[in-house]
């Protein structure tokens, strides 16, 4: 976390300063393509994103990564204790743990609803015996607390121009979107845990099993029933991508272009997945610098052009009732690509 954020974020404390320099330092290791975006948003607005991204990041290393020991009973006991202290702290108890100490006073500051954290603790611990989901309904189900939440705990920091309970569907929509996308893209690295992520009926649909992709991981072979079967779910996720798109619309204006370059970014690994030939049991799809590198660079030309256009408006003097306003030009925004 950068002094200059901290400031603007009137975060003094040296505890509290030190422990959201911590989350940020999560992201900027474990979430590339999101960390990118969230250098958009206002200064103001970045370490509170940090913490929640940071918070999602430590829990959910503490289900996947590797370590000599770590056994299911372990995971769930370090989850466990997670959990309890997330709650003392979210109470306002003092706690050592830096990334709790910056989820709590995020959630305090921004009034954040703590059953989301719940419901994500809840999905977190589903990853310790939950291998496959017969459906998407029960995909779905785990989702809603691995993904949707993050959205939803997200629409208070970034704000929005209608109630956040108008927003709040596309926003887990999104969440949702991001989420399935990492699924197609991780496809080989998620089996490798012994887990399927893509639902078994959409798999079915097409003739798919999870020792089909086991065959394929394994071999290095391909076989055209698992590429219909990932462009199957690609589709699906296309049309979350859809539902959550108007939501883009309902943020506050300084937000859009850091949720707008995530969105296109997402959008992005969906396309590398493609041009890869949907190769995702054998190789991770990457998005390419440049077009990283170019999608960034539009959304900085969305900051500035909002930042311009915001400053016209505070500067422009009210005009007295009956008199007509002079013609002045209007700063134009760069217009926003479409999803």
């Amino acid at each position: 976390m950068t002094d200059r954020e901290l400031d603007a974020a009137g975060i003094t404390d040296p505890l509290l300063r030190a422990a959201y320099a911590h989350c940020r330092r999560l992201n900027s290791r474990h979430g590339k393509t999101y960390f990118l975006a969230t250098r958009l948003l206002p200064a103001a607005g970045r370490p509170a994103v940090h913490a929640l991204y940071g918070f999602a990041r430590w829990a959910d290393d503490l289900v996947d990564e590797p370590g000599a020991g770590r056994t299911t009973a372990g995971r769930a006991a370090a989850l466990d204790a997670l959990q309890q202290c997330l709650a003392d702290g979210l109470r306002g108890a003092p706690t050592t743990e830096p990334v709790v100490r910056a989820v709590a006073h995020t959630a305090a500051r921004y009034g954040i609803d703590h059953r989301h954290f719940r419901d994500f603790l809840a999905s977190m611990r589903s990853d310790l015996t939950v291998t496959d989901y017969p459906t998407y309904a029960d995909l779905w189900r785990y989702m809603h607390g691995s993904a949707a939440v993050l959205g939803l705990q997200m629409l208070p920091v970034l704000g929005t121009v209608v109630p956040q309970e108008e927003a709040a569907p596309h926003a887990a929509a999104l969440g949702i979107a991001f989420q399935l996308t990492n699924f197609l893209r991780d496809v080989g690295e998620d089996l490798d845990r012994g887990r399927v992520y893509l639902p078994a009926d959409l798999l079915a649909a097409h003739g798919v099993d999870r020792g089909l992709l086991r065959w394929s991981r394994d071999t290095g072979a391909r076989d055209p029933r698992i590429t219909a079967a990932l462009m199957a779910a690609a589709d699906l996720t296309q049309g979350v991508y859809r539902e959550a798109a108007p939501g883009l619309a309902l943020l506050d204006p300084p937000s859009r272009p850091c949720i707008r370059t995530a969105f296109v970014l997402y959008g992005a690994i969906l396309d590398a997945v493609r041009d890869d030939g949907y190769a995702v049991l054998h190789r991770r799809a990457v998005v390419t610098r440049r077009r990283r590198a170019a999608t960034a660079a539009g959304g900085l030309a969305r900051v500035a052009a909002t930042r311009l256009t915001a400053r016209f408006t505070a500067r422009r003097p009210a005009v007295p009732p009956g008199r007509q306003p002079r013609q002045v030009p209007v700063p134009v925004p760069v217009p926003e690509e479409a999803p």
